[in-house]
């Protein structure tokens, strides 16, 4: 079992948490997303998870997408 999170998974999760709080999302802070989930060029298995969560979400429109 993998129990090292790494710096980029646990800023993502906060990322998410605020958006799945909020129930809403700018395009940029999406951006931002992504960005931290592939700067270190490997996305790992907590992040995976999450992303996949996260997009879960967005197409049930569970977190909407709105201008800043």
């Amino acid at each position: 079992m993998e129990r090292n999170v790494s710096k980029s998974a646990l800023e993502l999760r906060e990322m998410i948490e605020k958006a799945i709080q909020n129930h809403e999302i700018t395009r940029e802070d999406y951006d931002k997303i992504i960005h931290v989930a592939t700067e270190d060029g490997h996305i790992d298995r907590h992040e995976k998870v999450m992303l996949r969560e996260f997009q879960t979400m967005i197409d049930d429109r569970d977190i909407r997408f709105v201008k800043k």
